[in-house]
Order: structure tokens, then sequence, then C-alpha cells
């Protein structure tokens, strides 16, 4: 394997000869190139970096962006890992490179790494604590973690580690600030992980002056409220706290660590109060920077920028967004092509599905991906088009189709972004809303179909959105509806072609675990993001059980947030499905609670025998029934659902009628049936088409 090392540099002499002597002193299994790029130093660097023997590239101080530069340094390099570190961090011994190396090879689909920035001595108590806590709490045991989808994004270029496959994917944003925590967030969003390597450490720390303290805050946050929207609360109260306690910790540490006390105790407790509530201070002007006058953010900053927040993640409503909704009611649909004879008897169809930006763990993404994967092995070919107008995705089409493939389904079909490459397909398929817009305007295809799988324009208030959402019922696309209640309502409300299907279970994912089923526990999908999920009622309900039956085990999972609940309860996060499939089989009782149409949560846990609790009155009883034997049907409020939880936790014969009427629902709706309706759907649409050609002749 090759290594290269990157080290940007602007009046660093100070440490930089150090830093490349300790790069030369690396002993690592691999051949090793440093490059230097300076941009426009004025002191010692560039006759430094020529002493060494490293490759220098100058660029005028003018051209340097901290993630433009850096794709220059990947473009200019050929290291199968590239190192990055800046020119005053000093690795901190001769296997810092060999600990990257190591790490890469833990696990496939890693695509960065980053070390530890450890104090040099003479450090501010202040900052060797914050250095010292900060990145102890990756790894309390000193090993090396791995970081998955859904799990912290962050990352430093002060001391990191990229590979090069990754970066040919996700190459760094070209933002004037936090490049790296940008990256951090676009990997593990395209499916990539990371890791951090405690034994990958460099000595890197900051002691400014106050005044320039205060400036590099401002920077730092107005970079973070660029690259990952993160933004501090503006709250006095709230700043009063976060001061308060970093002061205290910084006592606790300068006591317990350094031994300090006395005036000296006393000194240094006044330096960190000032410390932090400059941080706390000029850290929220600068995640509000763009509501600063511009000369007086440049007085602000250590780098002098005048520019403000110059993108928020996630857009909200991005120029373009609804630019193909104009286009459609402006020009109609782009003309279907004439139908062929045989078009509704050939054996292998091309189905293109038009989708929104996906991440990982999405049910209808997952849904679709399926589809696409039964399709293939039917015969079929697809292909996969990403309407994304707001610019979400930051991975190139390699990196959507691997994460396509490792969290959602093993399918061949190529993934491209946008529709530059459109060629045409024997039916286009609609996927959301959104994307039945493109849909309608893309040329040379034999018919449209619209897969839904939600009633969308309740995802909105009322709104532009949930006018346009309901409208693309009413273009005359033949709808495959994910459930009997789904197909009704566009048929009456909308007058839609809609057929029905239900969705299924993959009998090697979901089964009851051999675990002990326990008699206290229920288990809730809070993921409270996702307004139609109802999550504050499902809670309030669940407060109604504890108080009722105090020994009750709650445990919540959808959402990588602990919620505040007035009880007391285990918070998982977002799960894999092994972890879902044993948590399943050895809890008491599921509630899932959705307010449009069904999910597969419901299934999923029916699969491991779990009794479910949902809410009645939308799509459960059309799938389930309306007896109550299969799924326990609750009224839209606290008590009525809180009734249903303790009415099957305290009857076990109860629990176990309905676990057994939901595993033999599970067992008799396969995921074979759902694709025998899309397929003969799409045979159906064909046919319509030839029927319609041959009345017209």
């Amino acid at each position: 394997m090759n290594f290269s090392v990157v080290i940007p540099v602007y009046n660093g002499e100070r440490y930089l000869a150090e830093v490349l002597e300790a790069i030369a002193a690396q002993r690592v299994d691999g051949d090793v190139e440093v490059l230097v790029i300076d941009s426009g130093s004025t002191d010692r660097s560039v006759e430094i970096a020529r002493q060494a023997g490293v490759r220098l590239i100058e660029i005028a101080n003018s051209e340097f962006q901290h993630g433009r530069t850096r794709n220059m340094a990947m473009a200019q390099t050929s290291g199968d890992l590239v190192a990055f570190l800046t020119q005053d961090a000093t690795p901190a011994g001769d296997g810092w490179l060999q600990a990257y190396a190591n790490a890469f090879t833990l696990e496939p689909g890693i695509g960065a790494a980053y070390g530890p920035h450890l104090p040099r001595p003479g450090a501010s108590p202040m900052m060797a604590r914050m250095l010292t806590e900060f990145f102890g709490a990756f790894s309390p045991d000193g090993e090396t973690v791995i970081h998955r989808p859904g799990d912290t994004t962050y990352l430093s270029n002060s001391n990191s580690c990229v590979a090069r496959a990754a970066w040919n994917e996700i190459p760094f944003r070209e933002i004037p600030y936090a490049e790296d925590q940008a990256l951090g967030a676009d990997l593990l969003a395209a499916g990539w992980k990371k890791a951090y390597v405690p034994a990958a450490g460099a000595l890197h720390s900051h002691d400014y002056g106050t005044v320039e303290q205060f400036k590099r805050h401002f920077d730092e946050y107005r970079g973070l409220r660029d690259s990952i929207g993160h933004k501090t609360k503006a709250s006095p109260t709230n700043a009063f706290k976060t001061v308060a306690g970093a002061v205290r910790d910084d006592v606790r540490w300068m006591r317990e660590t350094e031994r300090r006390g006395g005036a000296s105790l006393a000194a240094w407790s006044a330096r960190s109060s000032v410390h932090h509530a400059g941080r706390v201070l000029f850290g929220g002007l600068g995640a509000r920077a763009d509501r600063i006058p511009p000369l007086l953010r440049r007085a602000m900053s250590l780098e002098q920028r005048s520019d403000g927040v110059s993108r928020r993640i996630p857009p909200s409503s991005a120029p373009g967004e609804f630019d193909y909704v104009g286009r459609f009611h402006a020009q109609g649909p782009a003309p279907l092509r004439e139908p062929r004879p045989g078009d509704a008897e050939t054996e292998s169809l091309h189905v293109a599905w038009v989708v929104p930006p996906f991440n990982v763990g999405g049910g209808g993404h997952m849904v679709i991906f399926r589809m696409v994967q039964a399709l293939e092995r039917r015969g079929h070919s697809c292909s996969i088009w990403v309407h994304d107008p707001e610019g979400i995705e930051h991975s190139g089409e390699a990196g959507l189709h691997r994460r396509v493939n490792e969290f959602y389904a093993e399918v061949e079909a190529p993934v491209h972004l946008g529709f530059s490459n459109w060629s045409g397909a024997d039916v286009v398929m609609a996927t959301g809303w959104q994307t039945v817009y493109p849909a309608m305007l893309m040329p040379h295809c034999g018919g449209r179909a619209y897969l839904v799988l939600d009633h969308e324009p309740e995802f909105y208030a009322t709104s532009s959105q949930s006018v346009f959402a309901g409208q693309t019922y009413r273009v005359g696309l033949k709808c495959i509806a994910g459930s009997p209640w789904l197909a009704e309502l566009l048929r009456e409300r909308y007058g839609a072609d809609a057929t029905a299907f239900e969705f299924g279970i993959e009998p090697g994912e979901y089964h009851e675990d051999a675990v002990a089923r326990r008699g206290d526990t229920v288990v809730y999908y809070a993921r409270n993001f996702t307004e139609r999920r109802a999550v504050e009622l499902g809670l309030l309900a669940l407060d109604q059980v504890v108080r009722r039956r105090p020994n009750t085990n709650v445990v919540l999972f959808g959402t990588h947030h602990a919620l505040q609940t007035p009880f007391p309860h285990e918070h998982l996060g977002v799960v894999s499905p092994e972890r879902l499939r044993r948590l399943y089989s050895e809890a008491t009782v599921g509630l899932s609670t959705s307010l449009t149409n069904y999910s597969l949560i419901p299934s999923e846990m029916m699969a491991c025998g779990l009794p479910v609790v949902e809410l009645a009155g939308r799509a459960c009883e059309s799938v389930f029934g309306h007896d109550g034997e299969t799924i326990a049907l609750a009224q839209d409020d606290p008590v009525s659902i809180a009734d249903a939880i303790v009415a099957l936790l305290d009857d076990e014969q109860r629990r176990a009628r309905q676990s057994a009427a939901g595993l033999q629902y599970v067992g008799s709706h396969p995921w074979s049936d759902a694709f025998d309706v899309l397929e003969d759907s799409l045979y159906e649409l064909l046919r319509e088409r030839v029927a319609e050609a041959a009345a017209r002749s």
C-alpha cells in the first residue's frame, strides 16, 4: 500500500520542520510521499520544505480554500491512503501512519479516519482538558472505534486520513471552512464508515491571545454552520449554564490533574471564565454571521473573511426545487411513444425508477429497491434516477449505487443522479410526489406508473407542497398503492386508477430469535422527526402505562437523539435489523403509531412473534382486519393506547393469541405477492396502451 501525507502551509515555520521530521521517522509498510502546499508564506516555510526534500507546490494566498486546496492535493498525490496534517500538528510517534493503515483493514467500507489532538507541553489547562476529554470520549478504552451511518460525523483534517476510493466518490466540499466536518457527514450519509484511531495521535493545540481566540471561535462556528448546519441556541440561560459548566470542569481538571491551588488556581479560573464566555459569545455570532454587516464580519474574523454563512444544511427551499412542477403545468406531459406490437407480451421490460434522495434506513426506499431487485430476478432490467433538485446528495453515482446495494437490496440497476443521461424506458415509475413531475416530462416512454406508498399531502400543513402532492394523483398515472386503504382513498378522493398490494417480510431478516420473552417490556418506534409517526401521542400513552405499571420497561428506537420523557426508558437509537430482531423477540408488546398509511414496522414485529398495538381508523384495518385478533387497535388518545398496551401486558393468553395470529398473517403475505401485483400492473398498463392505439386506428 502507498501513502501520501499532505500539509497545507501558510507562515508555518514555528513547527513545520518538526512536523516533517516526524513524518520522515514513520515506520510503515509502504512508500510514503509528502506534499506541502504553501499559500504565499512570508516566513521560512518554503525554505524549510525544500530543505526537507519534500514535494512543494506554491499557490497564491488568494487561491487557497480549505476544501478546494485539499481536493487539489488529492489530485496531485497517488497514495491509496492520504493523510492530512496542519502545519502545527506533529505526529506523536513513529507508528502514527501505520496506525491509520491498520484501521482501514478492520472492516470494508472505511472511507476516512482521524486521530486525537494531543495537548502540547505548556498548553493551557482549558485546552489540555478540552482535548483530552473530547477525544477520550470517542474511545474510553483506547481502542479503534468504527463510526457507521447514524453515528457521529466528526472528522478533523488537522489529523486525518482519507481513502482515495472514498474521495473518488465524495470529494471535499469546496467551502471556506470546516470542509472536514462536511466530509465526515457526507461519507456517512453515503453509507461509508469512518474510524477514530487513538494510536494515531498528533500534538496539536492552540493557545491564542484573547482577541485572536475570540476571532477563531467566530470562524470555527461560522464554518460549522456552513458545513453541517450546526447552530448554538441563542439563550442567556443556556449560555450561562454552558460557561459555568465549562469553568467548573476546568477547575476540577486543574485540581485533579495539574494539582493547582491558591493564587494559580484563582488566576486560571478567571482566564477560563473569559475563554469560555468568549467561545459562547463569538461562536454564537459566527453561527449567525449572515446577520452581521460585512465590515464587522471581517473585523471579527481571524481569517479576515467578510462573507456570511454560505450554505445551510439541509437546504429548505433551494432554487429550482419546484421547477418541474411549473414546467409540467406550463407544458403538459411529454408525449408517450406509440405502442408497438408485442409491447405487452415481451418477457423483459425496462423500468426506469425515479426516486427522491435517500439516506440509510428509509422504509419507503427499502420497498422501492426490493421491487427493483424482484423485477431483475424475474428477467426485467431497471435503472434508478435520483431526482435531487435541492442538491442534497454529495456522493457520486457510484457511491449511490453502493449505498443501495449495501443498505437496501443488491441490484444491477445503474444509479443516475439527475436526468442528463435519460434515454427512455418501457415504463417510467414515479415513487413520490416530487418525482411525478419529472417523470411526466421524460420522453421516449411506453407508459408511466406511480408507486404510492403513503398519502403524501398529509405530510404538510396547508401549503403549496400539499397542493402539489395532491395534484399528482390526478395526472392520470396508474397507481400501485401500498395498502387497500390507500388504493381506495386514491380512487374515491382523486379518481385515480389504483391497485393495492401489501408489504411482505423477508423470512431470513425477521423471525423469532431463540431468546427468552420478557413479561414487562414495551418497545416503541419513536421516530420523532417524522410528524406522521405521532410520537408525542405515543409517549403520552407510555407515560400512562408506566404510571399504572411502574415496573414496565420502555425501550425507544428510531432516532439518534435521546428523547426527554417523564418516565425512565432505554434509548437504542437507529439500530440494525439484526438488533431489532432480537429486541422484538424478547419484548412483550410492540407499539407503532402511524397517522397515514401503515409502515413495515408492525409486520416486522409480528414476524418475531411480538403482539402489536397500532392506531385505528386508517390503513391497519384494511390490512390486518378490524377484530383486533392480529393487531390491537387503539383510538387517537393516550388513554386508549395505554388501555390496549396494558391489556396485553396483563393477559399472557391474549398475547399468545395475537402473536400466533400475527405469525400466521406474516406467513401468508410474502413479498412475492406484492411483486406479482407490481409486475401484473406494468403489463396491464402496456396492454391498455396497445388497446387504446388499436381503438384509434
